[in-house]
């Protein structure tokens, strides 16, 4: 296995467990918290609203057409380039009282103040019924995902790595959504589909460091669980330092050159992959200590005493 680095002496990870769960808790109330009180910020995919392409005749400044909606009141709009740089897409929630035709000519007419060769070229719009289906279909999603986590740590380790790793994962998806509930960042399918990326991404750090406890626990027989579970966390810091520093420049690379359809997608991964680095080591491994996972429930009797029988002369 390539390192960066050899940590001699072990970490003593679960010293602080304590410590670090109460932090993780904190952090899990303050997300539900947010969520409570001030929801999310659905985009018009889950609450309705309308899309509007325009064509102007050179290259489009999206920014400025941002600003000269966003100053007539129009609340969390999205421009982007469509296909061409003379072709823009502006999706928009739908005015109270107004029509689809309404906004649309009214948006158009804005438009035309700062370029009058401006040409409408479609306008359609997206029923919160729609949106309603896809917000159902999301979160049927995201358990069937957490419940083939479960199942697949469950066989593949043991029940108490099950339970520890669908918490910690849980752990990341509420802090994301805490996140965008606090700051009101528009929560759109792309940011949906990422959550359920960082779920992946973290059950995979969360078997990683699952495999190597158990194979620590047959290496080493006398160690005790704690310190076994110390010296698993650590000699994968390397391993964990090289894999999400390579992942996350290919994220930010995203969130600062990847625009606006990308941003909030890109910010969801960075968020899950911070926090998923500290659950599958802070959360995961402490909870499956206090579970009381030990060498007896990961290496069956049979073959410790066979093993035994083999060494005896």
């Amino acid at each position: 296995m390539i390192e960066f680095f050899h940590i001699r002496k072990d970490i003593p990870f679960m010293k602080y467990a304590r410590s670090t769960t109460v932090v993780s808790a904190i952090l899990f109330i303050a997300a539900v918290a947010a969520l409570a009180t001030r929801g999310l910020n659905l985009s018009i995919e889950f609450t309705g609203g309308i899309l509007v392409e325009v064509r102007y005749a050179q290259a489009a400044n999206l920014q400025q057409i941002r600003s000269v909606l966003e100053d007539e009141g129009y609340r969390d709009v999205t421009v982007q380039s469509y296909g061409t740089a003379q072709d823009v897409l502006i999706r928009l929630r739908l005015q109270q009282d107004k029509s689809s035709a309404q906004t649309s000519q009214e948006v158009l007419e804005l438009l035309k103040r700062q370029e009058p060769n401006v040409e409408l070229l479609r306008v359609e719009f997206v029923g919160p019924q729609v949106g309603q289906e896809l917000y159902d279909s999301g979160g049927l999603a995201l358990l069937l995902v957490c419940a083939g986590i479960m199942l697949y740590l469950a066989m593949r380790f043991e029940w108490r790595f099950a339970i520890a790793g669908i918490i910690a994962n849980l752990h990341d998806v509420v802090i994301i959504l805490g996140f965008f509930s606090f700051f009101q960042w528009e929560f759109t399918l792309a940011v949906l589909a990422g959550v359920l990326a960082v779920l992946g991404y973290s059950v995979n750090e969360s078997v990683v460091i699952f495999d190597r406890i158990r194979e620590i626990f047959r290496m080493k027989r006398k160690m005790p669980v704690p310190e076994t579970i110390d010296h698993a966390l650590t000699v994968t810091m390397s391993r964990t330092v090289i894999t999400h520093t390579m992942t996350e420049l290919v994220v930010l690379s995203m969130l600062f050159f990847g625009g606006e359809v990308l941003f909030y997608f890109a910010l969801a991964l960075t968020i899950g992959i911070v926090f998923g680095i500290y659950s599958s080591m802070l959360v995961a491994s402490p909870i499956a200590m206090w579970l009381g996972v030990s060498r007896e429930n990961l290496l069956p009797v049979k073959k410790e005493g066979a093993e035994a029988d083999a060494t005896t002369p």
